[in-house]
């Protein structure tokens, strides 16, 4: 089903991001060896790193996968915003976890993130996200460059989430 709001799809996965959005870029270093990729991946592909993170999740599966659909909210109460994304696209080992969401219609912002783990000949494990993004609604509009901020804010704060993962499983 492609209910996207926007039509540059899969840009994040290439890191080819479209203009005309706010750009983001962010890798963490977040553990060593097979166990922490392995307990990170799952934790990120089971919705487990952003409901840790603080976002509420509310998937059509519990692990992610091409289709499905997923609303994501933060906030509290009725200050919570809801988002609906699909998963684009996902990644499920054995030497990189992760997955691409877009957003659907109804989301306050157009664009996509990908979010992956993966480690590199030496077993460092790394967590990246990239995303491009611009805001639709009024309000979100009107809130100019505080929500990149957010944004980034919440890129590294599910590295640390991730890191902390990882580092149990050590």
């Amino acid at each position: 089903m492609n209910d996207y709001s926007y039509p540059e799809q899969g840009a994040s996965r290439t890191g080819d991001l479209p203009a005309g959005y706010h750009h983001l870029r962010h890798r963490a270093l977040i553990g060593h060896g097979r166990a922490a990729l392995e307990v990170a991946g799952a934790a990120l592909l089971g919705w487990r790193m952003h409901r840790l993170a603080g976002v509420r999740i509310d998937a059509e599966a519990d692990q992610a996968a091409p289709g499905v659909a997923v609303r994501c909210a933060i906030g509290v109460g009725p200050l919570r915003a809801g988002a609906p994304n699909r998963v684009l696209a996902a990644v499920d080992g054995p030497d990189r976890y992760g997955f691409t969401y877009g957003t659907r219609h109804g989301h306050l912002a157009l664009g996509e993130e990908t979010f992956l783990v993966e480690t590199g000949p030496d077993e460092e494990v790394w967590f990246s996200v990239t995303a491009f993004s611009r805001p639709v609604a009024w309000w979100a509009r009107l809130a100019g460059p505080l929500l990149p901020l957010a944004q980034r804010a919440f890129a590294r704060r599910c590295g640390r989430v991730l890191a902390r993962i990882a580092a149990d499983a050590v």
